[in-house]
């Protein structure tokens, strides 16, 4: 799928890491760092700017190994860029954690990955068909 990009960053555009990566690193496009105290939020500029095909949209996600190490995700996980967005890209951060956590420039915040999605068409009706899972949800179906 070919997706539009203007780099605006300081630098390379996001590429997959492997061949089987869904996922593209996005980087901190600061001038200083960043400190995110427990709890505190940022918004974190990346450069980028895109132009996604219609029917698509960008998740932007955590990184595993910040959230595991650090405490540190992405606040309103997937953050989704609509296919009409031309703005840049930026990365709501949050440091879950008990400790301080320094964002420097260039560092990758997040993770990029672009999905098809489908349009609904809501058809209203009185009842729904029955299940045998029925209204059983958050954790119904057990732990394991």
């Amino acid at each position: 799928m070919k997706v539009q990009i203007v780099n605006k960053s300081a630098y390379p555009t996001p590429a997959y890491a492997t061949e089987k990566s869904a996922g593209m690193d996005l980087k901190a496009n600061i001038d200083t760092p960043i400190v995110l105290g427990p709890l505190e939020r940022a918004m974190v500029p990346t450069g980028l700017y895109i132009a996604l095909p219609d029917g698509t949209e960008a998740q932007i996600r955590p990184r595993s190994g910040l959230a595991a190490k650090h405490g540190i995700s992405v606040l309103n996980a997937p953050g989704t860029v609509d296919a009409d967005y031309r703005g840049e890209v930026k990365v709501i951060l949050v440091n879950l954690s008990n400790d301080p956590f320094t964002v420097n420039p260039g560092e990758r915040i997040a993770q990029l990955v672009v999905a098809r999605y489908e349009k609904v068409e809501w058809d209203e009706v009185d009842v729904l068909d029955e299940t045998e899972r029925g209204e059983g949800g958050f954790g119904s179906t057990g732990r394991v």
